[in-house]
């Protein structure tokens, strides 16, 4: 039996337990991964013992793999949903980023000029909970910007298009020193609200616990919303697009319109991914948002399966928890990423955890390769 056929039986059999069992196990899940900053111990975690070691502080860690499990997420609503190719989505993920600290950040020159302009009191800036919609609707908007001029083209040249844009996010942040603060970036990057412990703030640079359940609450209510998109009439018209365009626009299926609205979708999430790395970093400079980010975002998705969110979800956690747990041997790095990609894409080319309509698609071309092959 192939792994594709073992695949598809484990899917179905998830869905046809019992909707207890499957509520039971899903909570039992939720609380795991709640528990896991206290799970500090090998092999789950590279261990630090304290903050001026070597190594990675394993809440941190944590934390930067939901919040590229939410990127995740996002993107494969473009790329696994709707079939588009985007290699620029580091530039949605650098505008969450960059909006937050430009309009929460007393030390921003937006909020400067802003605070000039109205008579308002020195260090004055945006609140945290008002941060939130400007840095979804900025992502957005700047999705629906890209996306309407460009959602025309196919294939290689939407994805160098979109790379270009990604680009022109993190170069207009290093040179427009006025507005990003340039090269230096921007400090002083407000956090959530909360009541002060010990005499620190509850969400704080030392205590990235609190940051990770932050960021997991967040990315459980978007998987959920993602599940529903996903079987509701706008999910099946992005994979009727991804499957075959022009045969949906012969069904009546409104391709632009739906394509533009997965690129809007996606957007906001890498937006709001974005908010949560700035807010916690408590800085944002224009480095930190490099073209290699996005090669990895797209290598999240297609590793762990393109058009099922538990696939991206798992590539996420895999190409950001391996590098930090076997840091180790950081300069063979880019080696040993060189060659899970050829690995998987040699032995598992539909992706770890693929979608059960992608598995089935990749089952039936084995099996027509193999009939065509009987019949020479």
């Amino acid at each position: 039996m192939s792994q594709i056929t073992s695949a598809l039986r484990i899917g179905d059999r998830w869905d046809h337990a019992p909707k207890a069992v499957r509520w039971v196990a899903l909570l039992l899940l939720v609380a795991f991964a709640y528990y896991l900053p206290y799970l500090n111990i090998l092999p789950f975690a590279y261990v630090r013992t304290d903050l001026t070691s070597s190594g990675s502080d394993w809440a941190s860690v944590l934390f930067l793999v939901v919040v590229y499990m939410i990127v995740a997420v996002g993107l494969n609503v473009v790329i696994g949903l709707a079939g588009l190719l985007d290699l620029g989505y580091v530039g949605f993920y650098a505008l969450g980023a960059y909006s937050i600290a430009l309009f929460g950040s007393p030390s921003s020159p937006v909020t400067q000029l802003i605070a000039d302009r109205f008579g308002l009191s020195e260090g004055w800036a945006v609140p945290f909970a008002f941060c939130i919609p400007i840095a979804i609707l900025m992502a957005l908007v700047a999705g629906v910007i890209l996306g309407a001029p460009t959602l025309r083209l196919r294939g290689d040249y939407l994805a160098i298009v979109t790379l270009g844009f990604g680009e022109i996010i993190r170069i207009t942040a290093r040179n427009v020193d006025g507005v990003t603060g340039g090269a230096a970036g921007i400090t002083n990057v407000p956090t959530p609200p909360g009541p002060e412990i010990d005499g620190r703030a509850f969400f704080n640079t030392i205590d990235a616990e609190r940051w990770y359940w932050l960021a997991l609450t967040i990315l459980i209510l978007i998987i959920f919303l993602a599940r529903r998109l996903e079987n509701s009439r706008v999910g099946r018209a992005w994979l009727a697009i991804r499957e075959d365009e022009d045969a949906a626009a012969v069904m009546g299926v409104a391709g632009f319109k739906f394509k533009l609205w997965a690129f809007a979708i996606g957007a906001s999430l890498g937006g709001l991914a974005g908010l949560l790395f700035g807010s916690k970093q408590q800085y944002v400079e224009p480095n930190a948002f490099m073209v290699q980010l996005s090669f990895l975002f797209v290598a999240m998705v297609v590793i762990g399966g393109s058009g099922n969110i538990v696939g991206a979800l798992l590539g996420a956690f895999l190409l950001t928890y391996l590098p930090e747990r076997f840091r180790e041997f950081v300069d063979w790095r880019p080696f040993a990423f060189g060659v899970a990609m050829v690995a998987v894409m040699v032995l598992r080319p539909q992706g770890l955890v693929p979608s059960r309509r992608r598995a089935r698609e990749f089952e039936d071309r084995k099996q027509e390769a193999e009939e065509a092959a009987a019949d020479v």
